[in-house]
């Protein structure tokens, strides 16, 4: 497939008609809303010759997700990043950002100041560790930054949130964004999630409209979880398949987030996305796929999952009996989303947003042999 990265262009523009109209403003059509009165007129937007310019808040910018939001978004706006230390500083700055020294645990209005929009990337992503760190990172933290948000006057809001929101322990095939939330979410990280997306799905309200975007395992150039969780897997020696890696699973391009994301930031959506590629694959395929591109040998010897989920959810409960700080060799989380088949549906993204995938598995594997994995 040919890449079709964003074009800035046509993102500034979008994002004129998202935030540059009044709260609730539609033509008489129903159509567009009505850009009588854009924010880029009031804060100073407009960059000359016609050219329109949004300020844009980003969380996570140093790191995967929100460092390629922060490219696919700088050619065309101007863009703030959250940086908790002067490490995250030089990160974002060089990125093309210009970094806003806050975290999740302090962020306030004066950090958004001016800003029309939020992309909120930032989260704790781990498979394993204290429930604290989880409520702290992705509820408090994100219902800190929404309060910010609106206190700044924002008048979008972007979440990135994930599939894992809808798993509850079985099989999820073929899911669309009319599953409700699980009764129980099994993990720190899934029921933590969950609580953000509520909170920044009930937090839509006149003049501050919030959209979550559910991405599913996602991967390509920077990727700092799955790629390197293998990798590391790889060289403990621990790596084995689970039911020989048949599970089916949905995964998610890091440029077909942003694509999702781009277009959830210049629209008046509302609601919950899922956003995946174009098919669906077998867990042996995709990581078979990301190790060859990485160079690493995957060995062929399977277990089977009830084996692997009994022994994790076993594992789980001595390191914690222990006080363990360090992740044990399988986490529950691990086992379950190796071993289990999530699989969702993009037709929501498509019809409302006109999404479409800008990058193919084929494509996108290829990118990561070129650089290095």
């Amino acid at each position: 497939m040919t890449s079709r990265r964003p074009d800035p262009a046509r993102v500034a523009g979008l994002c004129r008609l998202a935030c540059g109209a009044r709260a609730g403003q539609v033509d008489d059509k129903g159509g567009p809303p009505s850009v009588t009165q854009p924010l880029g007129a009031a804060t100073g937007g407009y960059g000359g010759a016609g050219r329109f310019v949004i300020k844009v808040f980003v969380t996570g910018g140093s790191g995967f997700v929100g460092s390629h939001v922060i490219e696919a978004l700088r050619a065309g706006h101007e863009v703030r990043a959250m940086a908790r230390s002067e490490a995250s500083e030089r990160a974002v700055e060089a990125l093309g950002a210009t970094a806003v020294r806050s975290s999740l645990d302090d962020v306030e209005a004066a950090h958004l100041a001016g800003c029309d929009a939020v992309v909120h990337a930032a989260a704790y992503v781990e498979d394993w560790g204290p429930e604290a760190a989880y409520e702290r990172a992705n509820v408090d933290g994100t219902r800190r930054l929404l309060a910010a948000a609106k206190a700044a006057g924002v008048r979008r809001f972007v979440h990135v949130s994930t599939n894992a929101t809808m798993f509850d322990g079985t099989a999820m095939r073929d899911v669309d964004e009319s599953r409700p939330y699980p009764a129980r979410s099994p993990f720190p990280y899934a029921r933590t999630k969950v609580a953000a997306e509520r909170l920044v799905l009930e937090g839509n309200a006149p003049g501050f409209s919030t959209v979550a975007l559910r991405p599913c395992f996602v991967w390509g150039p920077r990727d700092n979880t799955v790629l390197p969780t293998l990798r590391r897997v790889v060289a403990q020696g621990g790596f084995a398949w689970m039911d020989g890696g048949r599970a089916r699973i949905s995964t998610t391009h890091v440029a077909n987030l942003v694509a999702g994301i781009t277009l959830a930031l210049a629209s008046r959506a509302t609601g919950a996305y899922f956003v995946a590629d174009e098919d669906d694959i077998s867990v042996k395929e995709f990581f078979s796929g990301l190790a060859a591109a990485a160079n690493l040998r995957l060995p062929n010897r399977s277990i089977p999952g009830v084996v692997a989920r009994t022994a994790a959810t076993a594992l789980d409960l001595a390191w914690r009996g222990l006080g363990r700080t360090t992740p044990p060799p399988l986490t529950p989380m691990a086992a379950d989303l190796s071993s289990r088949d999530m699989t969702v549906r993009t037709e929501k993204i498509r019809a409302e947003l006109e999404w479409r995938p800008v990058v193919g598995r084929a494509e996108g594997l290829a990118e990561l042999r070129e650089c290095g994995a």
